[in-house]
Order: C-alpha cells, then sequence, then structure tokens
C-alpha cells in the first residue's frame, strides 16, 4: 500500500518493561513488519519529549501511519491523537496498541509476554494501513440543560448551572425536591442540621428564574443526541392547580382520611390524603394521593374541595406531557435502602423494636414523628440499651458485595445521638471500621471517648428467644467477638440496622432511556472511574451523586458541581464535535428487513418507508457496530472499523502461527477470500521456533 508506518514502543517506567522486552519488541518491528518507516522505544512515550519525538518523526520522515504500543486507549488515545493532529496528520490514521493492561499486568512470564506484545504490534500496524481519514462533526449546543433527581447532588448541579446564567428543567418524581437529604436529622462528622444546610438550596432552587422545576414528573422518553437531546416529561397530576394554590396548608388540615407515611417518614409518621411531604417541601404545594383519597375510592367526600379558599383543587386533572429540548443532560436519581426483611436473622418486620437506619434518622429527628424523642415502638418508652449493626445487606455476597461508604460514620453518629438524648448503653457491632475522609477519624475517637462499645464481628442473629431471666423481653444479639474470641448474647431494648445503599429500582430502564448503562449491581457506569467519573459513553449525559455508586453527601455535591462544570464547558464552547466513528448503511444491498432498527441501543437506526431501506443518524449513533453484525445482507459497515481493518489486524496478530490455518476469512465487500497466515515479511523467526 505504500504507506510509512512509525511504531512507538513504551517502556511505561517498569509498567511495561518490567515483564516485556520493550527494545526486543521495537527492535523487532522494524525489521520484521512491512512498511514501518521508523520504529522506536522510550521511557514514557506519553511525555512531552515522548510527543515531540513522534511529531519529528511525522514531519521529517512522512510517516502516514502511526502505531503506539503502550497502556489503553482510555488514557491516552485523546493525547496521541492530538499529537498526529499538530503534525498534519489526520488522527484517524493513528492505532494504540495496549500492551499494558493487555499484557504486562497479566502475565510474569517474560518470553510469552514479548511475544504477545509483538503480535499485539503487527495487528495494530497491519490494521492502520487500512485506516481512512475521518472528520469529526461539529454539533451546535442547546444551552438548557435537564436534571433528572432533585436530591443534594441534583440542586447542586442546578444552581451551578443556573447562576452561570444558563436555563435548566430539574425533574424530580416526588412531590418535593430534596431527596434523603431532606430525612435527616443531623450530618457527619460536624453534626449541623440537615435540613439547615438543604432548605437553603432547595428554595433557591424554587425561586430561581433560570430553574423550570418539574416535580411529581418522570422522565418518559429521550430522543436525539449530545447538544440537541428531545425529552418527553410526564407531570403526573397533582388535582391542585399549581397556579391557584398558595400552600396554606389548610386542605391537609381538614381532610379525614389518614395514613402511614411509608415515603417520608419511613413508616413511623402518617400524613392525610392531600399532603406536603415536609414542612419545608418545594414547592410548597399539596398532592393527592388517589390511593387513599375517599373521593377517588368511593366516589365520596370532596371536603378539600370544599375549604380551598383559592379553589385550587381540581378533581378532573389529567397526566400531562411536557416536551423539552436540551443539550445536555445530568442523572442525579439516587438510591434506595436496602430491604432489610431480606436479611431475616435480624428480625426486621418480626421483632417490634428492630428499625432501619432510615427510620431511626425520622426517629431522632426533631421534626419527625416523635419530635426527635429517642423511644420504642410503644411511643414512650426509653431504650436503656441500643444496638447497631453495621454492613446489614452490604459487603454480603448474598445480597450487595460493596459497600455502602457511609454506614460507619452514619452508625457513629447514631451513637452519639443516643448517648445524648439517652441514658442507653450503645453497642455497635462491626465488621471494620472505615473512616477515610476529613474529620472522619477524629469523629470516631471522639465515640470511643463517649464511651460507645464497639464489638468487631459479624453478627449472627437477632432473637427474641431469651434463655437467662434478664434476657426476656428484649432484643438478644448473637455475635462472635472476633477480638476477644469468645461468643457473645447482649440484651438490647433497640435495635438500628446499618441498611445498604442500593440503586434505584429502575435506575436500568432510566438509564436505557438516556442510553447509558449500569453495572452488575445497577449503578450507572462512568465512562472512565479515575479520569472521567462523572461523564458515561453516551456523549451530553452526566452522572452525579449516590446513583453512579455509594458515597456521602460531601462527595455527592462535588460531583454535582462537576457535572455542572463539564455542561457550562460546552455550551460556553458552542459546538462540540463527536465521534465520526459511526454506522452507515449502502442502501443497494439493504433489505429493508429492520432486524438492526430493534437492536440499536441508542435509537441511531430507523427505517425510512419510501426508500423502503434502514438509515443511520449518525449524530446519535456511537459506532458500537452491533447493527453492522447483526445485518444479514452485509448493508451495514462500521467506519473505523470495517471488514478490511479488522481482517488486517487479525492476520497481523497470527504473525508468529506455526501452521497454516485451515479455514479462510471472508471479506463480504470484496467477495475474495484472504488465508489467515502470516506474511513472508512477518515470519522470520518461525524457522527458530
Amino acid at each position: 500500500m505504500g504507506e510509512k508506518v512509525g511504531i512507538y514502543v513504551c517502556h511505561c517506567g517498569s509498567n511495561i518493561a518490567g515483564i516485556v522486552d520493550v527494545e526486543e519488541v521495537a527492535k523487532w518491528a522494524g525489521l520484521n513488519i512491512k512498511d514501518v518507516a521508523v520504529s522506536r522505544d522510550y521511557k514514557f512515550m506519553c511525555s512531552s519529549l515522548g510527543q515531540q519525538m513522534i511529531k519529528e518523526d511525522i514531519t521529517d520522515k512522512g510517516l502516514t501511519r502511526v502505531v503506539v504500543a503502550a497502556c489503553s486507549p482510555h488514557l491516552h488515545e485523546k493525547t496521541f491523537r492530538r499529537v498526529c493532529e499538530d503534525a498534519g496528520l489526520n488522527p484517524y490514521l493513528f492505532q494504540m496498541a495496549n500492551i499494558r493492561e493487555f499484557v504486562s499486568w497479566v502475565t510474569k512470564d517474560k518470553a510469552a509476554a514479548t511475544q504477545k506484545a509483538k503480535a499485539m504490534v503487527a495487528a495494530a500496524a497491519e490494521r492502520v494501513k487500512w485506516q481512512k481519514p475521518l472528520t469529526p462533526m461539529p454539533v451546535k449546543v442547546n444551552p438548557a440543560t435537564l436534571v433528572v433527581g432533585g436530591g443534594i447532588a441534583g440542586l447542586q448541579a442546578t444552581l451551578e448551572l443556573a447562576d452561570a446564567g444558563y436555563h435548566v428543567y430539574l425533574v424530580e418524581r416526588e412531590p418535593s425536591i430534596g431527596g434523603h437529604m431532606a430525612q435527616l436529622d443531623k450530618t457527619f462528622p460536624t453534626l449541623d442540621c440537615s435540613a439547615c444546610i438543604l432548605t437553603p438550596k432547595m428554595s433557591e432552587v424554587g425561586q430561581h428564574d433560570n430553574v423550570t422545576l418539574l416535580t411529581y414528573s418522570e422522565v418518559e422518553e429521550v430522543s436525539g443526541s449530545v447538544g440537541n437531546f428531545k425529552v418527553r416529561v410526564r407531570k403526573k397530576a397533582r388535582y391542585v392547580n399549581e397556579e391557584a394554590c398558595n400552600g396554606c396548608g389548610v386542605c391537609s388540615q381538614k381532610c379525614p382520611s389518614k395514613v402511614v407515611d411509608h415515603a417520608f417518614e419511613a413508616g413511623l409518621g402518617h400524613r392525610k390524603a392531600i399532603y406536603s411531604p415536609f414542612p419545608q417541601a418545594v414547592p410548597r404545594m399539596p398532592v393527592i394521593d388517589t390511593d387513599s383519597c375517599i373521593w377517588f375510592q368511593r366516589g365520596k367526600c370532596r371536603v378539600c374541595e370544599k375549604v380551598c379558599p383559592t379553589d385550587a383543587i381540581d378533581f378532573e386533572q389529567q397526566d400531562e406531557i411536557v416536551e423539552l429540548e436540551v443539550g445536555n443532560i445530568i442523572m442525579t436519581t439516587g438510591w434506595k435502602l436496602f430491604d432489610c426483611k431480606k436479611t431475616s436473622q435480624y428480625g426486621y418486620g418480626r421483632l417490634p423494636n428492630v428499625y432501619t437506619n432510615l427510620e431511626f434518622e425520622r426517629l431522632c429527628n426533631s421534626a419527625g414523628p416523635t419530635g426527635g424523642k429517642i423511644v420504642l415502638r410503644d411511643g414512650k418508652t426509653e431504650p436503656e440499651s441500643v444496638a447497631i449493626i453495621h454492613c446489614v445487606g452490604s459487603r454480603d455476597v448474598n445480597h450487595n458485595e460493596s459497600c455502602s461508604n457511609v454506614c460507619c460514620m452514619a452508625a457513629l453518629k447514631f451513637g452519639h445521638l443516643v448517648l445524648e438524648k439517652t441514658n442507653a448503653e450503645v453497642y455497635s457491632f462491626y465488621i471494620d471500621i472505615r473512616t477515610n475522609s476529613k474529620g472522619y477519624e477524629e469523629f470516631y475517637q471522639r465515640l470511643l471517648g463517649e464511651g460507645m462499645h464497639f464489638i468487631r464481628g459479624k453478627v449472627a442473629e437477632v432473637t427474641d428467644a431469651g434463655r437467662m431471666p434478664f434476657e426476656e423481653g428484649k432484643s438478644i444479639v448473637q455475635v462472635e467477638d472476633t477480638l476477644l474470641g469468645m461468643q457473645r448474647r447482649i440484651p438490647v431494648d433497640m435495635v438500628i440496622l446499618m441498611g445498604a445503599m442500593e440503586p434505584q429500582a429502575d435506575s436500568k430502564e432510566t438509564g436505557l432511556k438516556c442510553g447509558i448503562s449500569c453495572n452488575q449491581a445497577g449503578w450507572y457506569t462512568e465512562r472512565h472511574p479515575k479520569l472521567d467519573p462523572v461523564a458515561t459513553s453516551t456523549d451530553g449525559v452526566f452522572v452525579a451523586g449516590v446513583c453512579q455508586g455509594p458515597k456521602d453527601i460531601p462527595a455527592s455535591v462535588a460531583q454535582g458541581a462537576a457535572a455542572a462544570a463539564r455542561v457550562a464547558g460546552m455550551i460556553a464552547k458552542g459546538t462540540v464535535m463527536i465521534e465520526p466513528i459511526t454506522a452507515s448503511v449502502d442502501e443497494e444491498r439493504c433489505s429493508g428487513c429492520r432486524m438492526c432498527n430493534g437492536l440499536c441501543s441508542y435509537n441511531a437506526v430507523s427505517f425510512d418507508p419510501e426508500k423502503h431501506v434502514s438509515v443511520v443518524n449518525t449524530a446519535m449513533c456511537k459506532g458500537c457496530g452491533t447493527c453492522v453484525a447483526s445485518c444479514p445482507s452485509g448493508a451495514m459497515t462500521a467506519l473505523h472499523f470495517t471488514d478490511e481493518q479488522i481482517y488486517a489486524e487479525i492476520e497481523g496478530a497470527l504473525w508468529d502461527a506455526k501452521f497454516k490455518p485451515k479455514f479462510k476469512l471472508k471479506r463480504r465487500k470484496k467477495k475474495a477470500a484472504v488465508e489467515a497466515k502470516p506474511s513472508p515479511e512477518m515470519a522470520p523467526e518461525l524457522a527458530v521456533r
């Protein structure tokens, strides 16, 4: 093909060179791979000196293709593409071979690692010869942004963008913004009032000129791509006229229907059929729960309508579909509490005085159902002893294998509140105490000084089957104390279960609407866990807060601000460049079977009824190749991943094959067969081996 290929093999310090004979790989590539004009090794190719080396070779030696064998493309593919572009070479005429994660980090066999590195370099070199110049596509960015979820991360992201002068649509499925933080009493480690630091942000969001607040609403559909998303939001009927309601609360006071509040009060308090979740709710507007409303269930009552001074009650109100156009989306959908009934050995739901951590938050909250008094289920008895059990549903192969990150500190906070408000003995049953952020270790030491008892060991069970007279009427915690090396039975009046943080039940479905994926546990997957923790694989969609993984309030706030900063940067640019690696359709070969239409995860493939062929929206396509692989007629092609490029890469990887394969690789377009065998130029070592 007459190309001039430059090959550069990185030592990566000792990360690669400690296992792979880097000098040998570079020397071998220069002698044995066809069309290689220069082959070098360098200690750190990503350094400024390494980049300068590539630039000079492109200019001085007239390189037409570049291969860098180093670490993951996730880390430095953009770096080396930019180097090529700065030197006047199209960045898509560059190929990267990952010989760190795929070679040096997975074996200790130096000989085998060196051979595999040669194969990967050869594969990249053969592939890059078939690559073609591509041009990123410019897309204008709509300055409006959608934030999904009104917890603390969503509030922070919203305020950052709104204060910068950009319009934000904040969608929250509950009647009020605030999220789980609105349910908390104190926040660790400073023990400041949760409501005192949250409600100013809630109020600011509710009154901000650049914020459109859509509470009691859910995202139904997302289409389009970065810079130009179209979103359908279902605004559920409150049965209250928003413009007429003044939030006086008379309707809730007079409503005769009273039900247990399982949402905000975690089942410990009651609310009316028409209600606001809590006094500081934003917006300060009630909603009618049709499942408990006497009118909707029996066709009688309508007391709220009669007493409303502004005639705001509207029993005929219907759900409304709101169409939004935004440039970016920030997902801050939060978390749900692990169902502690699944750990039946701890007695939750069976023993009366076993509480979840969220129930205890409401119990000790001054605005909670008991006015902040810590009492048993009877509503009046103060406990004399309290057990706090860590890691309920987390760090557990049967439920959630990961740590929930905040439970240790929340347990310490609970211990402090019990000691502060009662005369009870407090026992903390832990596996490990994890206090790994600013001020956390000091808080732990403070609790040790306050007299909280720490018992290291995973609790086996909580039972009410007393063996001794002093155990009667108590909840007995059975545990192996691993520090003392003995089994212990500790009778207590109250047990608090530190339930795990879990993804929202519909996180996968919600993610699919926006074209983002979840890991096996259900947390949203970021583009890179270290270098890009708020971006996702779908351009223009970002994640922040606990929906990305368990974290505390400061980390959620930081991520919300980080996501907003990324969005603000894109808006400020005005246009963004998106990858040209997309699918295309050969209309002459397309049979119109539509198989690819339903398989596209990004809704980028549609059907043209006039031409009777499938078409690809390149702005939405992410080049995943699903449609290409599924096309029975071979009409779909993926740019940068053509048949010629893939087959050439395979041939390069098989440079050291000892025997001629019996199979043949067919290139669909050319209708020709190419034997998967090493070329003469690549096989001088076969005789030796």
